[in-house]
């Protein structure tokens, strides 16, 4: 249990975790400093939070690291393919299954279902299993610059005739100047700063988080102020919650198995199912400012988004543990 603490501490999952619980916490107390009306600055602090942040994971990104990664096209389709189509396919269908379910909470999911992987936990968990890092990185890169474009197309699928119904070609145009521009700009800058700063940089990881956690605040600030979860009992939680976990699960198995009958060597079912499983809930927050401005609507959307990113972590983690110690 030691070694599986300090593998959760390495992911962030201990401190970011309570910081996301203390942020919803505080947004419950005192709503109304969170919220639109509170008339402190928290939109341009966010704008420019958000900016940041992708300009320092585009300035981690080496263009010739990207580059070498191209051969294993294989392994790539397989995981984009995956994240950006099998997701949203099985999931979307399914929901109709469940009429009961708040309409919110059902975009919510389907919003989980059309994000892109996320980086920094999908690397940590491929090198503690051993698995190709390198195809790691350019994966998640990869579906990041990806999801800018396929999430808001699946969005604007899942909210026609809906309230979140929004303008595609804006959301476009909001999330090239918020996320794409700021990406690229690091790239482009990488072999010029990224020495300098390759020390610094991995303590950085503070301000993304504080980003994040800005972002939980504000909009559960907003949900709480206008009594969004006053209608929502603990057991629709739970529920809720369980099937967050089966659809890690699923996705898990489908992943791995998928590598296997395709004769992927072990260290890229490694990458297969932890590349290919896992959601950024950065990018989540990020996209779902742009797609749903609306912070009470986004409140529920971030949820099951929430939910997804800690089952991830704890899954994911003891997953990678197992693949350690069964190392040849």
């Amino acid at each position: 249990m030691g070694k599986l603490s300090k593998l959760l501490s390495r992911l962030g999952l201990n401190g970011f975790l309570v910081g996301i619980l203390a942020s919803i916490g505080l947004a419950a107390v005192f709503p109304e400093f969170g919220s639109a009306n509170s008339g402190f600055p928290w939109k341009p602090i966010i704008q420019v939070g958000i900016g940041l942040l992708f300009f320092l994971y585009g300035l981690k990104l080496d263009p010739a690291q990207l580059r070498s990664g191209l051969s294993n096209w294989r392994l790539h389709l397989l995981i984009q393919v995956t994240t950006f189509l099998v997701f949203p396919i099985i999931i979307f269908p399914i929901l109709y299954l469940f009429p009961n379910l708040d309409p919110n909470l059902a975009l919510g999911i389907r919003f989980l279902s059309a994000l892109p992987s996320t980086v920094s936990a999908s690397v940590v968990l491929v090198a503690i299993a051993r698995g190709n890092v390198a195809a790691t990185i350019f994966n998640a890169s990869l579906s990041s610059l990806l999801g800018i474009v396929l999430t808001p197309l699946w969005m604007k699928l899942a909210s026609v005739n809906s309230a979140a119904e929004f303008d595609l070609a804006v959301a476009f145009q909001d999330l090239s100047f918020k996320v794409l521009v700021p990406v690229v700009l690091g790239i482009s800058l990488h072999k010029y700063i990224f020495p300098r700063l390759k020390n610094v940089l991995t303590r950085l990881k503070f301000l993304d988080q504080s980003v994040i956690l800005i972002l939980v605040f504000t909009t559960f600030s907003e949900s709480f102020s206008q009594g969004v979860f006053n209608s929502f009992p603990i057991k629709n939680l739970i529920t809720l919650f369980a099937g967050i976990s089966g659809i890690v699960i699923l996705a898990q198995m489908v992943l791995y198995f998928s590598a296997f009958k395709l004769g992927f060597s072990k260290e890229d079912r490694i990458t297969a199912l932890f590349c290919g499983s896992t959601k950024s809930l950065v990018h989540g927050v990020a996209i779902g400012k742009v797609l749903f401005p609306s912070s009470s609507l986004l409140g529920l959307v971030l949820l099951p988004i929430m939910m997804y990113h800690l089952q991830q972590l704890i899954l994911g983690s003891l997953l990678a543990r197992r693949f350690e110690k069964n190392k040849p």
